[in-house]
């Protein structure tokens, strides 16, 4: 009686243990559905953060899928990175290194910076000759899709003209002209009745695509505008947040000054934590449509922003400490991102992945995924992934940034590399470099490049080769530069600029704080 038992207990653990290590069957036909958010921060997302944001359905794709603590944007502001995820090239390679309308050159001295440089040209539409991420899955017999923010060129350069069969929403702009609730004021979108919020249209458009191309294999790319200046959200979201930021204490001071703006520092903002919510929120009807549709088991999810959360300049949105800076930074925090891929059916052991990756690497791994050939002579700055999504290695390589502007957030002109642990950023004002382990030291606080310049040395030296390989523009010095007229306008962000943006920052915590009356309009912050 007793062996009886035993061997029923054995069978019983066999056939579990069977069953846990049981491989999910590849399936034969298989989606893409890219999500993309708009100046999303590292830690704007309650999987690494849940003191204040509450995101559980993003969480739900890092969870379910691989997360790459290492993951970068291929550029400090939108356009550049964007152009980078569907070429699989580094900005200085496809020469759109800034947010397309952007000024350079001598148009920049009208924003009236006083800056010691000029901005380097840039291009302003996506170059047709790339043979684009859709594009190559459309030679595939994908079905594909894009709803959202596109923001890589005029008529003409809009999503249908680089490979996408529908386009939802992509136009010209960077920003929700109409806000985040209808009416839209986008050529490319249909207004809902008034009070429909973006985020969850554009999804719900997404969802109504693969409903009806699911017997078809598909490429969605979902591009929220979300969460993207100028913010707003609902009354009872903002409430929410509201409580949240006082339970948690209110810091008396909410900025400090950087180079050029002041830098938030505090994640307290509930008009933000709001549009995160209300972005996640979306993001969760469309798993859901996923899994309704029976197309779970059979769909890689990306999860991925353009760049930083906005510390400084726009809306002045979010802090992405420990990170340093923001948005339009050359430091982690404006370089750093979400960045999660989820395939149903390759299970790795450990889902966290800590070796650099680019945005430049979607594109050769898609097509790796899908069984498509790679094209090497376009997605010449990525590379496959899916040796680390099944808990394998890929070969160490160097990650290249060229962002030589100024821009709007308080970033200075500067090149980085970043390769292994080190970092190394090199700044056009002064031609000084600044040299990082950021294993060692994630927050960049400690400059080591005296106390290794053989690293340093080396690692600008492929910075340049790359450059100069690829033919990148650089600024050059503004022979009308005024020192003094500088200094009198640091002087007036660092005073005036810094009281207002405390003085709206406590605002928008107080028990009677109201926008426009059916919060519907645009909620302008601080350009």
């Amino acid at each position: 009686m007793i062996f009886r038992r035993i061997f029923y207990f054995l069978s019983l653990l066999l056939i579990t243990s069977c069953k846990t290590e049981q491989k999910v069957e590849e399936p034969e036909q298989k989606n893409i559905l890219f999500i993309l958010a708009d100046d999303f921060g590292y830690n704007d997302i309650s999987y690494r953060n849940d003191n204040f944001y509450e995101t559980p359905n993003i969480d739900r794709i890092a969870k379910e899928g691989t997360a790459f603590n290492e993951g970068y944007a291929a550029c400090q502001v939108c356009s550049p990175s964007r152009a980078s995820i569907l070429t699989g090239k580094f900005p200085a390679r496809h020469g759109i290194t800034d947010w397309i309308g952007a000024k350079s050159g001598e148009e920049w001295r009208k924003k009236n910076r006083f800056s010691k440089l000029l901005p380097a040209d840039y291009n302003h539409n996506l170059a047709k000759d790339y043979v684009t991420l859709p594009e190559a899955l459309k030679e595939e017999g994908y079905k594909t899709f894009f709803a959202g923010k596109w923001h890589l060129g005029e008529k003409g350069s809009w999503p249908e003209d680089h490979g996408f069969d529908i386009n939802i929403g992509g136009w010209d702009a960077g920003s929700p002209h109409g806000g985040y609730f209808a009416p839209y004021k986008n050529p490319n979108l249909k207004s809902g009745k008034d009070g429909e919020n973006l985020s969850m249209r554009l999804a719900k458009e997404t969802v109504k695509f693969m409903k009806e191309h699911k017997n078809e294999k598909f490429f969605a790319y979902l591009s929220f505008y979300a969460v993207h200046g100028p913010i707003q959200t609902t009354h009872d979201k903002w409430k929410k947040y509201q409580e949240k930021a006082l339970i948690n204490g209110v810091e008396e001071k909410g900025f400090k000054m950087g180079t050029f703006l002041p830098i938030r520092q505090t994640q307290d903002n509930p008009i933000y934590g709001g549009l995160v919510e209300s972005m996640d929120d979306a993001v969760g009807v469309v798993l859901d449509g996923l899994k309704e549709l029976g197309l779970d088991k059979n769909t890689i999810i990306v999860f991925t922003s353009d760049n930083g959360g906005v510390s400084a300049g726009d809306a002045f949105s979010t802090s992405n400490l420990p990170l340093r800076g923001g948005k339009g930074y050359q430091y982690e925090g404006g370089i750093k991102e979400p960045y999660f891929i989820k395939v149903p059916w390759i299970k790795s052991k450990n889902n966290q992945n800590n070796t650099p990756v680019s945005g430049t690497d979607f594109y050769p791994t898609l097509l790796d995924l899908v069984g498509a050939k790679l094209r090497p002579e376009e997605h010449q700055d990525g590379v496959s992934l899916v040796p680390l999504l099944k808990g394998e290695k890929i070969k160490e390589r160097p990650l290249v940034w060229h962002y030589p502007h100024y821009g709007n957030q308080g970033g200075e002109p500067s090149s980085i590399i970043r390769e292994g642990d080190w970092k190394l950023i090199h700044y056009y004002e002064d031609g000084r470099d600044e040299l990082y382990n950021i294993t060692l030291d994630q927050e960049e606080k400690n400059n080591v490049v005296l106390e290794h310049k053989e690293m340093a040395s080396n690692l600008k030296t492929k910075l340049f080769d790359y450059l100069a390989e690829v033919g990148a523009n650089f600024p050059e010095k503004d022979p009308l530069y005024d020192a003094e007229k500088e200094a009198a306008y640091l002087h007036k962000v660092s005073t005036k600029t810094m009281q207002s943006l405390e003085k709206q920052r406590i605002n928008f915590l107080k028990s009677d704080f109201k926008p426009n009356d059916d919060w519907w309009g645009s909620l302008q912050t601080m350009d």
